[in-house]
């Protein structure tokens, strides 16, 4: 499973990246303005920031909704690095651009994703990612891990080569339970990935071992 992390905070990313486990990053507008990041000049020059910190693809989200305002804004933001993935919305615009810039060789990352049949037309659409949103699923009282369990069937019947991101991870279980039936990624929050470090049994015997070494010493 690769991991990405969800943030628009560089020192977010340079902790996740300092534990050499991170493959990625995506982030959206709502992010960005969380780090006080606005501005067309500024949130690219961002986008390109975040690039120059990691290896893997990053996630950059078009605010259009119409096929040749994404596909404009999308051309833009792939040209701003070789590691940015165009993220696009699941909607009926979005498809036709999906597949306009699968033509094209752009990654794309389709986002918003809250059903199989969703995931379905992104895959036939060339979407390099999608991102089943299985936190706000769970908000809603619906299962998002079986939305998981149903893409990765879907996925492994034809072998479409979209890889299913996790998304709207809120917790550690949410990652373990992704890995247990077959994400290909997951993108989630600084915490819920440190959280995979943590267990009380680790910390009992880590302290018994030091206390042992200082009684011999």
């Amino acid at each position: 499973m690769k991991f990405f992390i969800d943030t628009a905070n560089l020192e977010e990313i340079k902790e996740a990246q300092s534990l050499g486990i991170l493959d990625g990053v995506t982030t959206n507008p709502s992010l960005m303005a969380k780090e006080g990041i606005s501005g067309e000049k500024d949130i690219l020059n961002h986008y390109v920031n975040i690039c120059n910190l990691v290896k893997g693809d990053v996630s950059a989200e078009v605010i259009s909704v119409d096929f040749e305002g994404i596909v404009e804004e999308g051309e833009k933001l792939a040209s701003l690095h070789s590691q940015i993935v165009v993220k696009v919305p699941m909607i009926e615009e979005g498809v036709k651009a999906l597949r306009y810039f699968s033509d094209k060789g752009i990654k794309t990352n389709c986002t918003l994703i809250f059903s199989a049949g969703q995931a379905l037309l992104a895959a036939k659409a060339g979407a390099t990612y999608v991102s089943p949103f299985i936190g706000r699923l769970d908000d809603v009282s619906t299962d998002g891990l079986n939305l998981i369990s149903e893409i990765r069937d879907i996925y492994d019947n034809y072998a479409y080569e979209t890889e299913i991101l996790a998304a709207s991870i809120r917790h550690t279980m949410h990652i373990i339970n992704c890995a247990k039936i077959g994400a290909d990624v997951m993108t989630g929050p600084i915490s819920a990935i440190k959280g995979l470090l943590k267990h009380p049994l680790t910390d009992i015997g880590l302290a018994k071992f030091l206390a042992d070494h200082k009684k011999n010493n």
